[in-house]
């Protein structure tokens, strides 16, 4: 129960915070991570520092396999518009947030907002609000949903599946990392147009749940896959027409011998290789030659400007029960490094949130 105070009339509040403790090589641990309590006046500062901030109650924090690059001294090559977390700060991402108290004129309090630069604490004093986005509430959509099929996720979805995979009605599609957050969006989002899509997954529940929740004409768990080209072999005979790239690696290689001519890679995420000191090289690059694939990566920042476009497409189709999501939900700042470490092992089902307070 955090503690309230009086400074010069302002109120102040214990505020627990996740901290970076060092910095991180090779797979993160809980240990890197500790909970501390500090003090947090309710109030913007009337100096410069806060013009056009924003003070927030946090509600919903999201978990990001992004967040492992930051969590190491020097960013991989060419990480855009991002830094390394700072030791002894709070480490920082998506999340869903109440106005306490805002100088911003975009935001007022009692606002909801969703967006990055949230800390992992219980409020946060956000300077740089151009990362945020206002919530038009409404009580039969799950508050939570904005860190994940309303938010950074499912906006990288639709993009990153139709700008770049180009998808049309018959187009053979493979979906790696399938259940995780973007996942199991893409393959919706093929179903709706009419694609053959099939996913992987690292487990036999995930399995499951892609073809009997999301509808995935059908999945496979990779680890029991000794052989992954001849995997896909099985379940593209005819060759993969867009491939939704999540893990790369392994994967990536063996893709690349079954893709058709003409190809597309909508480059997402590589979370194979985020934890290793020395990247895996991949082999088989000159089937991008060979079969004129088209290999491209995606920026979400890129496509923030297209918000409305994006919640003018999945909203209806949320409330007409056309796209599902899974999430999974722990409660509890406390949590939040355990829940955050566990999306390297693949531990969550569904979109991992961690939920700091109620609505």
């Amino acid at each position: 129960m955090a503690s309230d105070h009086s400074v010069r009339g302002e109120e102040v509040i214990s505020n627990k915070q996740v901290i970076l403790k060092d910095y991180v090589s090779g797979f993160p641990r809980e240990s890197n991570l500790y909970l501390t309590t500090s003090n947090i006046k309710l109030k913007v500062p009337e100096e410069e520092s806060g013009k056009d901030a924003v003070l927030v109650k946090n509600l919903y924090l999201s978990c990001d396999p992004f967040m492992r690059g930051r969590m190491q001294r020097d960013l991989p090559p060419g990480e855009p518009e991002q830094s390394s977390y700072s030791l002894g700060s709070p480490i920082v991402g998506y999340g869903v947030a109440r106005v306490v108290d805002s100088r911003h004129s975009d935001f007022k309090k009692g606002d909801l907002i969703w967006g990055r630069t949230i800390g992992w604490e219980e409020y946060s004093l956000i300077t740089t609000p151009e990362y945020l986005f206002k919530i038009n509430h409404t009580d039969d959509i799950p508050l939570s949903y904005y860190t994940g099929i309303l938010g950074m996720p499912g906006i990288t979805a639709y993009f990153c599946f139709f700008d770049i995979g180009s998808p049309k009605e018959g187009d053979r599609v493979y979906v790696s990392s399938a259940s995780g957050a973007v996942g199991q969006l893409v393959g919706q989002f093929a179903k709706l147009i009419g694609c053959y899509v099939v996913g992987s997954a690292g487990s036999k529940e995930k399995v499951e749940l892609l073809k009997t929740k999301f509808g995935f004409d059908d999945a496979f768990n990779y680890k029991e896959e000794h052989d992954l080209d001849a995997a896909l072999k099985r379940y593209f005979p005819e060759g993969i027409d867009i491939y939704f790239e999540n893990v790369g690696g392994k994967m990536l290689d063996a893709v690349l011998l079954n893709m058709r001519h003409h190809g597309r890679i909508a480059l997402c995420g590589m979370i194979s290789q985020y934890n290793l000191e020395q990247p895996e090289s991949v082999q088989n690059l000159i089937a991008v030659l060979y079969k004129h694939i088209r290999m491209e990566g995606f920026s979400v920042a890129e496509y923030y400007d297209q918000y409305s476009k994006f919640l003018d497409f999945v909203l209806p189709c949320i409330k007409e029960g056309k796209i599902v999501y899974v999430e999974d939900i722990t409660e509890g700042l406390e949590s939040g490094p355990a829940a955050l470490i566990g999306l390297f092992s693949g531990r969550n089902v569904g979109k991992q949130v961690v939920k700091v307070a109620q609505e």
